[in-house]
């Protein structure tokens, strides 16, 4: 059996809920009353949970809905391919939506919601992650909002996962190279 090196923890637990309630009150006065906050599950959970609880303290309370993508299945790697495993289950039509997800890595799964969203009629889709890694695509679009500029290494913890492994870490890490 080898042995794993455990990640090297890089932002901790307050310091993540600090990032947190920054953006938040820089998103708090963007977003309209009738806003619905859209999860991207399974990694964007624990940063939309804690964004939206931010918001509410923020004068903002949102409506909450989520899609189910999947990109990177078991690999380091993402496929090139999002899958949709569940889509929207309430109407979004005329409304403004805050797609939460977070790390914004290649951009696939964020763009894959802002345009699933639209497609349903939403007036106006938002971005926004919680790491926003260097951009290893030209053409990758950018987050509306970020609350931390990540490293380009491999996160762990807070949603991130290496194959289901360290995504209930309540800090991010990353994982040694190799």
């Amino acid at each position: 059996m080898t042995e794993t090196k455990p990640p090297e923890c890089l932002l901790s637990e307050a310091d993540i809920a600090a990032a947190v309630d920054d953006l938040a009150s820089r998103l708090a006065p963007r977003l309209s009353p009738d806003a619905v906050a859209v999860c991207l599950l399974t990694g964007g959970l624990w940063f939309a949970a804690d964004m939206t609880r931010a918001l509410a303290r923020h004068g903002r309370p949102l409506s909450f809905d989520a899609i189910w993508l999947t990109t990177y299945g078991d690999r380091r790697r993402h496929s090139g391919l999002a899958t949709v495993l569940a889509g929207l289950q309430r109407p979004v039509s005329g409304r403004q939506v805050l797609i939460l997800d977070d790390v914004l890595d290649s951009g696939l799964s964020l763009e894959t919601a802002r345009r699933l969203v639209l497609a349903a009629g939403a007036r106006e889709a938002l971005t926004a992650v919680f790491a926003l890694k260097p951009a290893p695509l030209a053409d990758r679009r950018p987050p509306d909002a970020f609350a931390w500029e990540a490293p380009d290494r491999f996160l762990v913890g807070y949603g991130m996962d290496a194959s289901g492994a360290f995504r209930t870490l309540p800090w991010i890490g990353a994982l040694p190279d190799g």
